[in-house]
């Protein structure tokens, strides 16, 4: 079994709704986001997808989150943008683009809101 993955960030605001603290004002991080898959095929050259191609993926989730406030995101207009959920939201989002792959398989998603805070979401 390979487990495959790349790496993306960007640059967005969120609060939470009906918490205690600082985080229920409008603020920004700098995310990064890891997306793994997973496979035990290779193609004949060796490679189970070309990381260009998870890039692509990953990269057309996270364009709908950069530089914007994660909560006016349709998914997020009843749900509190937390990382978790965020981390669900990419997830079910790769596992849709990738489900046209009989190979490959959606494996997780972590999302960091700091280097020394983040979340994995996997099924």
């Amino acid at each position: 079994m390979y487990e495959i993955f790349v790496r993306s960030e960007f640059a967005s605001a969120h609060y939470l709704r009906e918490y205690q603290g600082n985080c229920e004002k409008l603020h920004g991080h700098n995310w990064t986001v890891e997306a793994v898959v997973k496979t035990e095929i290779l193609d004949n050259i060796g490679v189970g997808i070309d990381f260009r191609e998870l890039k692509k993926i990953l990269g057309a989730i996270l364009n709908e989150f950069d530089h914007t406030c994660i909560n006016d995101h349709a998914f997020f207009k009843d749900k509190n943008p937390s990382s978790e959920l965020l981390a669900f939201y990419i997830f079910i989002r790769m596992k849709e683009s990738l489900k046209s792959s009989d190979n490959l398989t959606m494996c997780k998603v972590t999302v960091c809101e700091t280097p020394r805070a983040g979340v994995t979401y996997y099924e």
